[in-house]
């Protein structure tokens, strides 16, 4: 069984939601804050051989709940986080 961890690394104004099985990081999704209130996710990667996994749906999700915890406002202009939010109605109130 493949133990696999979606976690948030924070370095100053920027960051990155991270997918890592057993272990290894297997997809990051990187963002900026822009002021106190929004982050900006910039770009979306998910190692070789991973497609079809929802790693990348997954780093989204778990900026969803960020924003929501953190009660901040998300832009995506990673055209891969875009597409998530294009089609997940439910995280628009983040946007």
């Amino acid at each position: 069984m493949n133990e696999e961890l979606i976690g948030l690394e924070l370095n100053g104004s920027k960051g990155y939601f991270y997918v890592s099985v057993d272990g290894k990081q297997e997809g990051k999704m990187t963002f900026v804050f822009a002021g106190n209130d929004k982050i900006i996710i910039d770009h979306t990667e998910v190692n070789p051989g991973n497609n079809g996994k929802g790693y990348g749906k997954k780093m989204v999700a778990k900026a969803v709940e960020y924003a929501r915890e953190k009660n901040i406002k998300i832009i995506p202009l990673c055209p891969f986080a875009k597409k998530v939010f294009d089609k997940t109605p439910e995280f628009s109130d983040v946007l």
